[in-house]
């Protein structure tokens, strides 16, 4: 699959930028959520445009049985003492999710990651696996 099958509208582009930016001097955790419209192949988030404050409210919406790319801004103080705010994305994944879904996900990985301009994916297998990410980005 080439990254030109997906498709992400101006809007899409513009929220992208100006959450990065925004959350680059946030004090709190701040999330969003994008999936793929399997018919359009755009990629985008809900309608509501939720931004979560938690990775418990992740936890909660996160699907059961589908992937879900999702964009963490995360503030830690690291051992130095030093305050960090990785900006990763958490490429949701269930076991559970079927091979079509897979690929459809699979094929837009690297294109999410660019144009959201992230430093780091995170693979995640289950929301509980939420819980390790503050662990994970400390090291």
């Amino acid at each position: 699959m080439s990254s030109s099958l997906y498709t992400f509208s101006d809007s899409t582009k513009q929220h992208l930028r100006k959450f990065r930016l925004s959350t680059s001097r946030s004090n709190d955790p701040q999330a969003v959520i994008y999936f793929i419209d399997k018919q359009t192949k755009e990629i985008r988030q809900d309608e509501n445009g939720t931004v979560y404050k938690s990775l418990e409210e992740i936890a909660d919406d996160l699907p059961d049985h589908s992937p879900r790319f999702i964009l963490l801004s995360y503030p830690l103080t690291l051992p130095s003492g030093r305050l960090s705010v990785p900006y990763v994305m958490l490429y949701y994944m269930p076991t559970t999710c079927n091979s079509e879904l897979r690929m459809l996900y699979a094929g837009a990985k690297e294109l999410m990651r660019n144009t959201s301009e992230v430093t780091k994916i995170l693979d995640l297998e289950s929301a509980e696996e939420l819980e390790e990410i503050p662990e994970k980005l400390a090291t």
